[in-house]
């Protein structure tokens, strides 16, 4: 898959245009319950880690500038043993949604009263107790926009949700629209780069993994 969008609708601004590379990784399968709500828990890996990662490796370069993470473990242990040679940055701004009051509850006992608004606007509507898919964007999107001002090649190991919602900042691609537009698995690996004055990003690596569970099961 490649796109091309033009970069001047974004006014993103990069010290070196012609050499930017950013790479952004998806952490590994977390070790949770399928069916239960996580977003900003501190979820360990499962036992597949090694083997998902050694994966990414051949898909990144020999040598990245700069490493900015997800604090999360299961995020930060993808980044040092993708990165071992960098000092990584970690960053709140790119940890996953807060999944507020809903955090590790299993999807299918949420109160619908609170549940179901948000199941109808999940761009809009806060999760109680968390934030929005606005929110979320809104603090991705500033934090894009700093660190490629410092850096033409730099890897961002973070969340389903972040990675989401920074392709569609630089495709243009509204939010709600986000979710069908790009399929980001566990382990996926997208490659950001400017060509012809233009905003590229290319997938590199999305593995086939088990499907998720997003959302309860009678939706």
């Amino acid at each position: 898959m490649f796109t091309c969008v033009d970069g001047k609708h974004f006014g993103l601004l990069f010290v070196n245009p012609t050499a930017m590379e950013i790479y952004l990784i998806r952490h590994t399968t977390p070790l949770v319950e399928k069916g239960t709500c996580y977003g900003q828990a501190d979820l360990d890996v499962t036992e597949s880690f090694k083997e998902e990662a050694a994966c990414i490796l051949p898909h990144l370069p020999s040598r990245i500038e700069h490493v900015v993470s997800s604090p999360l473990k299961r995020c930060r242990k993808l980044a040092q043993f993708l990165f071992p040679k960098n000092t990584i940055q970690y960053d709140d701004r790119i940890k996953e949604i807060h999944c507020g009051h809903w955090e590790l509850q299993p999807w299918d006992l949420i109160d619908r009263q609170h549940l179901d608004p948000w199941m109808a606007d999940v761009v809009n509507v806060q999760i109680p107790g968390g934030e929005s898919y606005v929110q979320l964007h809104q603090r991705v999107v500033h934090f894009f926009e700093e660190v490629t001002k410092s850096y033409s090649s730099l890897a961002i190991v973070a969340h389903g949700g972040v990675l989401r919602s920074l392709l569609a900042h630089i495709n243009g691609v509204q939010l709600k629209e986000s979710f069908d537009q790009f399929t980001i698995r566990y382990g996926c690996v997208v490659k950001v780069h400017i060509s012809n004055n233009r905003l590229c990003h290319a997938i590199l690596h999305n593995p086939e993994t088990p499907q998720e569970q997003h959302r309860p099961s009678y939706y």
